[in-house]
């Protein structure tokens, strides 16, 4: 049997015990001719201030909320191995995008938005790759959620991976980062706003891994249609097992990525306690008892 305390924080509260001492208001003396006449008292009631003492620091325990358990159960790092394909192509400079501030390109929106969603998924682990002629992984799985979307900040303008568009690579490059993973559900997500025209894979080839691998790819088609291929992207997300989505905007683009994560939910970190008993009654119980006592006693010496 192990003990623990569901709100330790609330201990910090003993802090406070020493003003029972320093905090009193300084007793008057009293004068009696007669100190035979006062009754006689032990020392532990005489004392009122240990008394009180005692039961503040009961009722701190039971606000601590103690309990006691046989095993603990940790859901630590169950979740998704899960890469984004970004499209860092010449395409990707156009601006307009964003109808709140038209001077954002398709990039600025696409990694802002990004970040924002990788900030969600707390236990999965992220990789990053970006592509354009090439690909490459700009980030492997991690954990690390604060360090990926700093990473964003510290790559460079469109064009880092050529101007081209390399569907059929990027894919492939981010098979290989889930590589590294160990979870059993794997993830792709790919955006682009261009068509395949570039690299030494097809994207029939990675789709064939893809399910062979057991991953999904969800694929995003982003600005006007025709820039991208729509049919190439249904087609890559159907027969992994996952969704096509488009977006014409910041705003659509926004919620294909609400979309996905409801699609691919990330479980939250928690903790679970087999045989879990409740203890706070205990310390709780005592301190009324000690506070009906003291009553009683002041009562009987009135």
């Amino acid at each position: 049997m192990q003990f623990s305390l569901m709100y330790p924080l609330a201990l910090l509260l003993l802090l406070l015990l020493p003003c029972f001492i320093w905090c009193k208001l300084k007793a008057q003396t009293l004068y009696f001719s007669k100190p035979e006449w006062l009754p006689k008292q032990t020392l532990a009631w005489d004392n009122l201030t240990l008394w009180l003492m005692a039961i503040y620091t009961l009722l701190v325990l039971a606000l601590a909320n103690p309990f006691a358990y046989q095993s603990q159960l940790s859901s630590q790092k169950k979740g998704r191995d899960l890469v984004l394909v970004l499209d860092t192509s010449g395409s990707m400079a156009e601006r307009g995008f964003n109808t709140d501030n038209s001077s954002q390109s398709r990039y600025e929106v696409s990694t802002t938005l990004a970040k924002a969603f990788i900030k969600k998924r707390h236990d999965d682990n992220v990789g990053l790759v970006v592509f354009g002629s090439y690909a490459y992984s700009a980030s492997p799985l991690t954990y690390d959620l604060n360090a990926l979307a700093q990473m964003f900040d510290l790559m460079s303008d469109v064009g880092i991976a050529g101007t081209s568009t390399a569907i059929g690579d990027a894919l492939m490059q981010g098979l290989r980062t889930l590589n590294a993973g160990e979870a059993k559900s794997k993830v792709l997500i790919l955006l682009t706003d261009g068509q395949h025209n570039a690299g030494k894979s097809s994207p029939r080839e990675a789709v064939n891994l893809a399910k062979e691998q057991g991953v999904k790819i969800y694929t995003i088609g982003i600005g006007n249609k025709g820039d991208y291929d729509e049919g190439l992207l249904s087609t890559i997300a159907k027969e992994s097992g996952a969704k096509s989505f488009v977006a014409i905007s910041s705003d659509e683009l926004g919620k294909v990525y609400k979309s996905i994560d409801g699609l691919e939910p990330s479980p939250i970190r928690s903790e679970q306690y087999l045989n879990r008993e409740q203890l706070f009654f205990y310390p709780l119980l005592l301190a009324v008892l000690g506070l009906f006592t003291l009553l009683w006693r002041y009562e009987e010496s009135v």
